[in-house]
């Protein structure tokens, strides 16, 4: 589903990793952090989603084969045919914003519509790509928290573009790499089968310091539904993403 909107094209930023060895893992019980107690206010904070198929299911097959001295009739099945299941699943996770800045400007930052967003003029966020595949490199947001005072909050989320609906069988990490301090962590680890798009963290400025407050919130819809549950009251319309 694509916004709406209309926001010109921006080139890929090339940046330093930033942030330290160390890293916060936002949970249930720990769910917030403060980038400006933290000292990373200011710079680029580099988003970035990574994610690959669950092995669980091979590791169970791979189990099988451990049962065979006590069911020898198992060896005559084809294993090829048993382990096709999780094999042929295709799933393709897109990292995306919403974002609200203090003078009321709102919009989407994501791949359909190339809404790529700039770094340097509002919204001041820009994606870098679009990883299809789940490698390792993964799908990265910029952000410019030199213009921190120009948010009001920012809704990261992630959403199944294509293929089965399946975030239970990824292993899918949103990691934040601020300009200084430790990197944040936010595991997608929770079950929800069939949900299409989860809403993984906040980014808030209140009274002038800037929070991370893990959300990982999944719905069954599209951006629409993200959108009617934290009233964001943008227009959505069907979109595509450009040929490979």
């Amino acid at each position: 589903m694509s916004f709406l909107g209309n926001w010109r094209r921006g080139g890929t930023p090339q940046f330093d990793n930033g942030g330290a060895s160390y890293v916060v893992k936002l949970t249930k019980r720990e769910p917030v952090v403060s980038l400006t107690k933290q000292g990373a206010a200011s710079g680029n904070l580099r988003v970035n989603l990574s994610w690959q198929m669950r092995t669980t299911d091979f590791a169970e097959f791979g189990g099988r084969k451990k049962s065979l001295w006590r069911h020898p009739g198992q060896i005559f099945k084809p294993e090829v045919v048993q382990a096709q299941g999780p094999a042929v699943v295709k799933i393709d996770l897109d990292l995306a914003c919403m974002y609200e800045l203090k003078d009321g400007t709102k919009g989407v930052v994501q791949p359909l519509g190339n809404f790529l967003g700039d770094l340097n003029s509002p919204p001041y966020i820009q994606l870098s790509g679009d990883d299809r595949f789940g490698s390792g490199s993964g799908e990265t947001l910029y952000i410019n928290l030199d213009h921190q005072d120009e948010f009001k909050r920012l809704l990261i989320f992630v959403y199944i573009y294509d293929g089965t609906p399946a975030f239970d069988r990824t292993h899918a990490i949103l990691t934040l790499y601020p300009s200084s301090g430790p990197r944040v962590e936010i595991g997608l680890d929770e079950r929800a089968p069939q949900a299409r798009s989860c809403a993984v963290f906040m980014l808030e400025n209140v009274k002038g310091e800037l929070t991370v407050r893990r959300e990982v919130r999944y719905v069954y819809g599209f951006q629409a539904e993200l959108d009617r549950l934290y009233g964001w009251g943008l227009q959505w319309g069907r979109g595509y993403k450009s040929k490979v």
